[in-house]
């Protein structure tokens, strides 16, 4: 399913996380054995949010960079975007933010509105990936910053054989025994196998007009947090 694009894949992309939005947040602890929320804290913690700022967290899901954000920077004035409700009717009650159905390759806010921007695993699940980048280049003011938590295609390596079989044996199956979805859970490593390279995610970023394009890896080289700035 990873082949498809535009609204096809969009159409396909929702379905799927409408149908896990129960199990999402339970089902990123199990397959990360809980770093998924230390990765969380890095990605806001590059932004280096000052109070007052104003936030986007796109892509959002159930909200966890957003609250996150919140518990590092108490006063900021935080959106987070989804274009799947189910996604964001399971976020836990009383966040501190305001919500927003929103599509990344379209986003209804005007030029230059946030002072940051960031995503977890959004960019690899959208439709066209240097429109997504542009339109958040739009919104973000000048010197604006932007950080992204995406899996990133895995080079070979030694430890191959063993992220092979956790990513095509042990994750499917943690995904139908709590989900129930199987598929949600073989879509997950065949888009990560299909996404970019961290490097070329990096490129893409400066092809967008982002400066300073860079990243971090976690995870041996499966996970990468790609940091960069508008510019003035």
């Amino acid at each position: 399913m990873f082949q498809l694009k535009g609204d096809e894949r969009a159409r396909y992309v929702r379905s799927v996380f409408s149908r896990i939005a129960s199990r999402y947040d339970l089902m990123n602890r199990l397959m990360t054995g809980g770093q998924d929320a230390h990765w969380r804290k890095k990605a806001i913690a590059i932004l280096n949010l000052t109070s007052g700022e104003r936030l986007l967290d796109l892509g959002a899901g159930t909200g966890d960079l957003a609250r996150e954000a919140l518990r590092q920077q108490p006063t900021l004035h935080v959106i987070a975007a989804d274009f799947t409700m189910e996604m964001m009717h399971a976020s836990p009650r009383g966040s501190e933010f305001n919500w927003s159905a929103a599509d990344a390759l379209q986003l209804p806010f005007p030029n230059a509105t946030f002072d940051a921007i960031v995503s977890g695993f959004l960019m690899r699940n959208v439709g066209n990936l240097s429109i997504a980048l542009e339109e958040q280049f739009r919104v973000l003011k000048p010197s604006g910053r932007i950080a992204i938590l995406e899996t990133t295609r895995p080079r070979r390596n030694l430890l191959s054989p063993f992220i092979w079989f956790h990513m095509h044996g042990i994750i499917p199956m943690l995904g139908t025994l709590i989900s129930g979805f199987r598929e949600a859970y073989t879509y997950l490593p065949d888009s990560t196998e299909g996404f970019l390279y961290a490097e070329e995610l990096a490129e893409r970023m400066k092809e967008a007009g982002f400066k300073n394009a860079r990243f971090r890896y976690e995870m041996f080289h499966t996970i990468a947090i790609h940091y960069g700035e508008r510019g003035r």
